[in-house]
């Protein structure tokens, strides 16, 4: 089985006019192409479907799109989106409903969300020409998490998502994780990450695929499993001024043969397309060279180079929480970093424990 499996789409302000007049042309441009030979093809919905205004309490943006958007998926040839992530629930139940129902008007599959925890943990099967094919979407503990008596995405679990996956290689030929979490803007993983997903190859996947990060990141092949730390995003338009924002790479994925390989694409003005050759061969020369840093080990330097850069905003989170006249947002960034792993990441390398700065050797 032939498949592409893409990051993150969010409509923007400069591109919801295109997806509300359905102009696949001008939104993915010759990315339409690689949708043609394939026989399934994924992409991970990082918004929701709705018209509704209320959104939830958070940190950061509440991010939602035009409803035609599952339309222009559809045209476009995709055939699930993954809801595993920390916007599908921006504007709450309504919100998530409304997504939900978009996708199935349009004829789009959908995982990685349930109406409570249980229901969220539910493997998407594909299956055709004899073979079997499990696609497990989890995410991070960053809002949108289903709870056990409440809706929601898929989160990840240290105990319960290794064993989903050991119980879907025992039924399938395949098993491909899109894990939905790392450090935003970071080209590299932290080395929980690192660690997590080489035990996800271990437990069975055969291909895990880290989106959330904004940026691509790098490469291994590990034990024949295939990792991609950092995807970059697919379509989010003129979002945000970060370098890293307007370039996403393709993955092409051979479910027969195990082999994977990559296609660099990059946004414009409103819509996005394949790079230029010129573009393109820079992109994967200074993605081939962090992953070289993954198998010589700086890869950690630019980890920790990464966290330095971010001190200042963790430090000045924790000066301005819980003074007497803090607001209740002030104090909240506390829980929040402490429930998501990827915030925890970077807090455990800023703020070492003295266990990690004590002399050993005395």
């Amino acid at each position: 089985m032939k498949m592409l499996l893409f990051g993150d789409v969010c409509p923007t302000v400069a591109s919801a006019q295109l997806f509300k007049e359905k102009n696949v042309s001008a939104l993915f441009g010759k990315v339409s192409d690689l949708f043609k030979s394939k026989d399934f093809a994924f992409v991970n919905l990082e918004c929701a479907l709705t018209d509704s205004d209320k959104a939830i309490l958070k940190y950061g943006p509440n991010l939602k799109a035009p409803k035609e958007t599952a339309q222009v998926l559809k045209e476009l040839g995709v055939d699930c989106c993954g809801l595993s992530n920390n916007h599908v629930f921006d504007f709450g139940k309504e919100g998530a409903k409304d997504t939900i129902n978009s996708l199935n008007q349009s004829g789009i599959s959908y995982t990685g969300f349930g109406d409570d925890y249980d229901d969220a943990r539910r493997d998407f099967i594909i299956q055709k020409d004899g073979e079997k094919i499990a696609l497990i979407a989890v995410c991070e503990h960053e809002y949108s998490y289903a709870l056990p008596n409440r809706m929601g995405s898929r989160p990840y679990d240290e105990y319960d998502t290794m064993e989903d996956i050991r119980k879907a290689k025992a039924n399938c030929d395949r098993v491909i994780v899109i894990y939905h979490g790392g450090k935003e803007f970071c080209r590299y993983p932290s080395p929980r990450l690192h660690k997590l997903c080489r035990a996800m190859i271990k437990n069975g996947a055969d291909v895990v695929l880290c989106q959330h990060s904004h940026c691509i990141g790098c490469y291994e092949n590990f034990e024949g499993g295939h990792i991609l730390y950092g995807q970059g995003n697919f379509h989010f338009v003129k979002f945000h001024s970060f370098e890293g924002w307007s370039t996403c790479l393709a993955v092409n994925y051979d479910t027969k043969s195990n082999s994977i390989d990559f296609v660099p694409i990059e946004s414009g003005d409103v819509g996005v397309d394949l790079c230029d050759e010129k573009t393109a061969n820079q992109l994967i020369c200074d993605f081939e060279l962090r992953n070289q840093q993954l198998k010589d080990g700086s890869w950690l330097d630019g980890w920790k180079e990464f966290c330095e850069e971010n001190r200042e905003h963790y430090t000045k989170a924790v000066a301005d929480a819980f003074k007497p006249n803090s607001t209740e947002k002030e104090n909240g960034v506390i829980s929040h970093y402490l429930d998501c792993e990827a915030h925890t990441d970077v807090w455990r390398e800023i703020f070492p424990t003295y266990n990690l700065t004590n002399c050993i050797d005395e």
